[in-house]
């Protein structure tokens, strides 16, 4: 197998070990890491470039008990139900409960907080249920383009980097996702539904990738650094309960 470049990204394939399927991505780091990741339990190992299948089989084989314990942790996560956007459905808005409020208009369909606890949704008589849920997925996009360029202009400057681009979409498997070569960041629109300082938290973490590429010892280093609650608030973020859709992380 021929050594990367420093640069370039990760070999990556898969391995089937005791009835899992494991990625296996070899970097040039020191140690092997085993990770398993919400919201399905997927088995991920970063491995040093040195250590070939076979060692990782075994590390993978003897660490069994605890990805099943993981994985069954995330089967039990608890999960929204399917929002049918009326009245009186309890949605959850940067961390905040709020009760849902649907008003038929005339008018062009928009979504504003009411006080503390009401989210008022106006839309055109007759709008079923997915246009209705798309007038809030598109008020969530823009909630979050107001968020986000504030949090990119106070960390930017503290990680010395500079941003290509961003923006937000849904996203499958991950919150966020970086491009070094390009400086482009994405995040995903689901985090519309956690506190600030979670999607701070991912703001931070892709901004570290145009430092490290990899999720190696210099990676958490600079994240220990600049943001020591980083692991605190990635728990909350992989911990909370689910959306509701089938594409989610």
């Amino acid at each position: 197998m021929p050594s990367p470049s420093p640069s370039s990204p990760p070999q990556t394939h898969h391995l089937d070990i005791s009835g899992l399927r494991v990625e296996i991505a070899r970097q040039r780091i020191k140690h092997l890491h085993l990770g398993v990741y919400p919201p399905d339990g997927r088995v991920r190992v970063a491995a040093p470039l040195a250590v070939d299948d076979e060692a990782v089989r075994l590390a993978v084989v003897q660490r069994l008990g605890w990805i099943r314990r993981q994985q069954a942790r995330f089967a039990a996560q608890p999960r929204e139900s399917r929002r049918e956007m009326v009245s009186g459905e309890s949605h959850q808005v940067f961390g905040q409960r709020r009760r849902l409020r649907v008003v038929e208009v005339d008018a062009p369909p928009k979504v504003e907080r009411v006080g503390l606890t009401t989210l008022r949704l106006q839309v055109r008589p007759g709008m079923d249920r997915d246009r209705r849920a798309r007038v809030l997925q598109e008020w969530n996009r823009a909630e979050m383009k107001r968020l986000v360029p504030e949090l990119l202009a106070r960390w930017a400057p503290v990680l010395g980097v500079t941003v290509g681009a961003w923006g937000v979409k849904r996203m499958k498997t991950k919150w966020g996702s970086c491009t070094p070569a390009t400086g482009r960041i994405w995040l995903n629109l689901d985090l519309a539904r956690h506190r600030p300082a979670c999607i701070e938290y991912v703001v931070v973490h892709e901004l570290a990738h145009l430092v490290e590429r990899r999720h190696d010892e210099r990676f958490r280093a600079l994240l220990d650094r600049v943001l020591p609650a980083w692991t605190s608030l990635r728990a909350e973020l992989n911990q909370g309960t689910l959306a509701d859709e089938v594409w989610r992380d």
